[in-house]
């Protein structure tokens, strides 16, 4: 390779989970394999106890092969963030990517951004801008962070949007939410729900993934109570940890005396789990009354799993672009329609062919290089 390049990743990796954790894991690889020289520092510490809702930070899965991952960072210990900083220097990168999904984390990456060497390009890699939750101070952090970057890099065009709403004078690349390509192989629907011992004469609907207010969970429940779905038969699964109490939920599951049309996991889903429960769905639902990006798109991407989701610029743009799936109205009434139309017909066959076509367009290797290319034009 002509122009190798030497890039630290700053922010989860493994041994902590989540879809941040693994993205992270996925983009080293990837920039490895374009032939650069890839490292990643992550936490000693990411959360305080008392911040952290969910029952462990930690995954149980094994370490991806081939990274060098070093956790050095904790995120409020600002002696930390010197000593950091001054491993920064002595490693030499030529770029540095700090990944930003939290104004929590702003004071760290601020105080390691300012003790770098000036001649190290620092890149924002920003999943949120705009937190979900919001509060007063969050504007206030993200100025803090936003002041010692070069540039910023975005996992969706409504990221970059808001990005440049905020900083015109710094280059943006409005990027995508990548397929991940080394994950397990889909299996057929009929053996993954024999393994979940879930109903195979049943059309099944799916909430995936960490359980939080903005995600609207209430609003999908509450639309299994509605005409046409509460005559249907069609069940709801919800797969995911809540960090919020799970009574919330099975209150109204209750309620709406859906006890034997809703099957609750409140539990992490891994990786195989999460290859089950993705093939064993007809359609996925993501009625969240706010977002930008959502990591479970391009997981039904990849097991080619059709998408409901909320008219939001954020989740909407890529559906509507890529027909694999349809949109829907933040109301109960309007859920429950869209998610009856879409399983009149064998929903999966329907979308296939559309899910082929954009494999390529949201790889990681071209995420991995036009990455590089911005950060290549960094002045």
């Amino acid at each position: 390779m002509k122009d190798k390049k030497k890039v630290l990743l700053l922010g989860p990796a493994h041994p902590f989970r989540g879809g941040i954790a693994e993205t992270q894991n996925y983009l080293a690889q990837n920039l490895n394999a374009l032939g650069h020289e890839t490292y990643l520092y992550t936490f000693t510490t990411q959360y305080p106890k008392l911040l952290f809702p969910g029952k462990t930070q930690f995954s149980d899965e094994n370490a991806p092969d081939n990274l060098n991952i070093k956790r050095k960072i904790h995120s409020f210990n600002p002696f930390n963030w010197i000593e950091v900083a001054r491993s920064i220097n002595r490693l030499k990168p030529d770029y540095v990517i700090f990944r930003y999904w939290t104004p929590f984390l702003a004071p760290c990456w601020y105080g390691i951004a300012r003790k770098m060497n000036k001649n190290i390009k620092k890149i924002g890699l920003v999943d949120n801008w705009i937190p979900h939750e919001i509060k007063f101070w969050d504007k206030t952090l993200t100025r803090m962070f936003s002041s010692q970057m070069d540039g910023f890099a975005s996992l969706s065009t409504s990221v970059g949007d808001q990005i440049s709403s905020d900083k015109h004078h710094l280059p943006i690349w409005k990027g995508f939410h990548p397929i991940a390509d080394n994950l397990p192989t889909a299996i057929t629907q009929e053996k993954a729900r024999k393994v979940l011992s879930w109903p195979q004469d049943k059309k099944i609907v799916l909430f995936f993934g960490l359980i939080r207010k903005y995600k609207g969970l209430d609003l999908l429940i509450e639309a299994f109570s509605q005409s046409p779905l509460n005559d249907s038969g069609v069940i709801l699964a919800i797969v995911g940890e809540a960090y919020e109490p799970s009574e919330k939920y099975t209150q109204l599951i209750q309620k709406y005396k859906l006890s034997e049309r809703v099957i609750c996991d409140f539990n992490y889903a891994n990786t195989q789990k999460a290859t089950l429960v993705f093939c064993a769905s007809d359609v996925i639902a993501q009625t969240y009354v706010s977002a930008t990006q959502s990591g479970v798109t391009p997981l039904a991407y990849h097991y080619k799993t059709p998408l409901l989701v909320s008219d939001l610029p954020g989740l909407k743009t890529p559906i509507l672009e890529d027909h694999t799936g349809m949109v829907t109205k933040i109301d109960p009434k309007k859920i429950a329609e869209s998610i009856q139309k879409m399983l009149r017909d064998k929903t999966r066959l329907n979308f296939q062919d559309s899910f082929q076509k954009v494999e390529k367009k949201y790889s990681w290797k071209s995420f991995g290089q036009s990455l590089m290319d911005f950060m290549g034009n960094l002045q």
